[in-house]
């Protein structure tokens, strides 16, 4: 990767902007590098300010006509318009911008065919933001990779994920969680992996002479595909001895019996039921992470877990 490529990280408050921040500074230290933040009172990270709601107050950091890709771990939703309105208004802002890495969401794909309305309009929110990002780029004539990870998890520096972290509290307060005795596949992805991935695809964009093979949308899921039981199975192996998640007994039983004990929660939360009927449908088949960022395959779970 050139060393004259300016990188400009938005999300530096995330498992995965953290994990891209740290990766960086270890494999690129004499790279040009700056964080934004979308608070101005937060400047133990970024030095930067960068206000969605308000692109004509964002001043890109870095020497004028010094290569620039952005890489954003920030939801789409609010990259997009932002994006969009600095190209209309503010074309100048983006004059050095070469290329840009951003991070979508699987749940573009899994919730597809959703009941409820929060994830139908999840899914119109990231399709309307993925296609605004992509066409906005091919007006500024820019290379453009959009990321759609799936279920993320993993712990870095002060940053951790809301998924795992969730299961883990819950085997450590209950005896017995039961399961649907025929579980989906998972294929979950450690912010680290996705943090590689996002680096990985940086380079490819750096080399202006050589276009990259891969498509704009990249499905990605993490190194190894496991049933819904043997991934919290193995999160109970990855903790330390005496860890009270360890006593949880996870209890498979018949689907049919398992849907039944769940159906109160359609009158409480359709969101939350839908989420308990994903438990058996496979979420995977993604392309892993190890294949894109070009290293060896890390078998589940990749630790520090949150």
């Amino acid at each position: 990767m050139s060393s004259l490529v300016h990188l400009h990280l938005f999300g530096a408050r995330t498992p995965s902007g953290e994990a891209f921040r740290r990766l960086v500074a270890s494999v690129l230290p004499e790279s040009e590098f700056d964080c934004y933040s979308r608070w101005s009172h937060d400047r133990s990270l970024c030095s930067r300010i960068a206000r969605f709601d308000d692109p004509a107050s964002f001043s890109p950091a870095g020497e004028p006509g010094v290569p620039a890709i952005w890489i954003s771990f920030v939801p789409i939703w609010l990259l997009a318009p932002f994006l969009q309105e600095l190209a209309s208004d503010y074309p100048d802002r983006l004059s050095s911008l070469c290329g840009l890495v951003a991070c979508s969401s699987s749940s573009i794909i899994t919730k597809r065919f959703s009941a409820n309305r929060f994830d139908k309009d999840l899914v119109v929110r990231l399709t309307r933001a993925e296609d605004q990002l992509l066409a906005t780029c091919r007006q500024l004539e820019l290379r453009c990779h959009i990321l759609r990870p799936t279920l993320i998890y993993g712990q870095v520096g002060p940053y951790g994920d809301r998924n795992f972290s969730q299961l883990l509290k819950l085997m450590r307060h209950l005896p017995l969680i039961p399961l649907p005795s025929e579980s989906g596949l998972r294929q979950p992805i450690h912010a680290s992996q996705l943090a590689a991935v996002a680096l990985h695809l940086v380079k490819q964009l750096s080399d202006t002479s050589s276009p990259s093979s891969l498509p704009e949308r990249i499905d990605v899921g993490g190194d190894s595909i496991l049933d819904y039981q043997s991934m919290l199975h193995a999160l109970q192996q990855a903790q330390p001895p005496g860890d009270p998640a360890c006593r949880c007994r996870l209890f498979p039983i018949p689907n049919r019996l398992f849907f039944t004990l769940a159906s109160p929660l359609l009158l409480r939360s359709p969101k939350a039921f839908e989420a308990v009927m994903r438990m058996t449908a496979n979420l995977s088949g993604f392309t892993p992470a190890y294949q894109l960022s070009g290293g060896e395959p890390q078998p589940f779970p990749v630790l520090p877990l949150a």
